[in-house]
């Protein structure tokens, strides 16, 4: 047995889409979207910042930047996929560095 859909508000759709086509003005609200704190963002860039730098220092890939807590100090764990000798498999080093 087939079921039919019915959209009550497929008026409503086709009003605003068809206002929106014609120029008139929508009924539409500005989304709010709240901004993430400067510090979050520009600790997790810095990790970001470092885990490059880091892989770059080992000859490897970065996998994974990101900002913890341990011993009541910031740091950055960053996650570095080094090449095997040989054609073997990398090997995943993760380094510890503290955020300063």
């Amino acid at each position: 047995m087939k079921r039919r859909h019915s959209f009550p508000s497929a008026a409503l759709a086709t009003a605003i889409c068809s206002s929106a086509a014609f120029g008139a003005p929508t009924l539409m609200a500005p989304l709010d979207v709240p901004q993430p704190t400067s510090s979050l963002v520009m600790a997790a860039s810095d990790c970001y910042a470092v885990g490059q730098a880091v892989a770059a220092q080992q000859g490897g890939t970065l996998a994974k930047a990101s900002q913890s807590q341990r011993g009541g100090q910031t740091v950055c764990v960053i996650v570095v996929l080094v090449p095997g000798k040989d054609g073997q498999r990398p090997r995943r080093a993760e380094i510890v560095v503290p955020l300063s």
